[in-house]
């Protein structure tokens, strides 16, 4: 059986093995052995109907540190939320109407060139869309699936990382009303418990005075660890890039890596490229 499987081949440059295995502890020699040990677990998990490829499991062992127990946890804990969620995992077809308004809004975009420290640098608009009109259940699915085709392009994520830019521009109190307790509960959920990324940093920008009452129900639900990852930009954009380098920010952040619409148009055409890739993959999901 083991002699069957599809083989782990690296793709990470040499200064991400490194990274890898000095902060990760990542062993080469015993890499194989690893993501054997996980497969075979999965085998007698009837319940969860999981990606066996190494890549995806990899990615999951690098986001618990190469722990199998806590890789185990976290591999049970993102198939059961993609089960119990279906207003994030289901219906995802790029296509929709719903997706594609959102997709056209630039919800959520990954930045295309990494930080200095190798980070992948997400820019969420998290006031961009008009929740008279769009459900943020939808503005959470388009997020996620833009996040997953992130990790899929590129396997150093899931060493260095991601830092998060929450632009708060134009928020409002309808905004702040799609987000009831129990619902940044179970972001908060998927974030630290069941994404095989970690997040490194949390920085919000555009910020109205009152935020941190909004802030404070995150921070309720965060690790000690998460919540000294958050910071408060207000309007500052000199503030902002002292975290993120001017040269990877649109022009609209005062950067100088082309312009909002560029990357808007980009991830746009991105995602609804992989739309056969997305419907496959939701079937991917524990079972009762």
């Amino acid at each position: 059986m083991a002699s069957k499987r599809e083989m782990y081949i690296c793709s990470l440059p040499p200064v991400a093995k490194q990274h890898a295995a000095e902060y990760l502890h990542e062993n080469e020699e015993k890499r194989d052995s690893d993501i054997c040990h996980i497969l075979d677990w999965l085998q007698g998990q009837s319940h969860l109907h999981a990606r066996r490829d190494p890549v995806n499991v990899v990615r999951f062992l690098r986001g618990c540190k190469f722990d199998l127990e806590k890789t185990k946890r976290k591999l049970s804990n993102y198939y059961e939320l993609r089960a119990h969620c279906p207003e994030w995992f289901s219906q995802r077809d790029p296509c929709l109407p719903e997706i594609q308004e959102l997709l056209q809004l630039g919800v959520f975009l990954p930045l295309r060139r990494r930080d200095s420290h190798g980070r992948l640098v997400v820019l969420i608009r998290a006031a961009v869309h008009d929740p008279k009109k769009h459900r943020q259940s939808d503005v959470f699915k388009v997020g996620k699936m833009t996040l997953e085709l992130a990790l899929e392009d590129d396997e150093t994520v899931s060493v260095f990382g991601v830092a998060a830019v929450f632009d708060l521009s134009g928020v409002t109190l309808g905004h702040a009303m799609q987000l009831p307790p129990h619902v940044v509960k179970k972001a908060v959920h998927a974030w630290q418990n069941c994404y095989p990324v970690r997040t490194k940093s949390l920085d919000f920008v555009n910020a109205p005075p009152h935020v941190n009452i909004v802030l404070n129900i995150f921070r309720r639900f965060m690790t000690e660890k998460l919540r000294q990852r958050v910071h408060v930009h207000g309007c500052s954009l000199a503030s902002l890039h002292t975290v993120v380098e001017p040269e990877l920010l649109p022009r609209e952040y005062g950067g100088t890596d082309g312009t909002l619409q560029d990357l808007i148009d980009y991830w746009q055409h991105h995602v609804t490229e992989k739309r056969e890739w997305f419907l496959q993959d939701e079937r991917y999901k524990a079972t009762s």
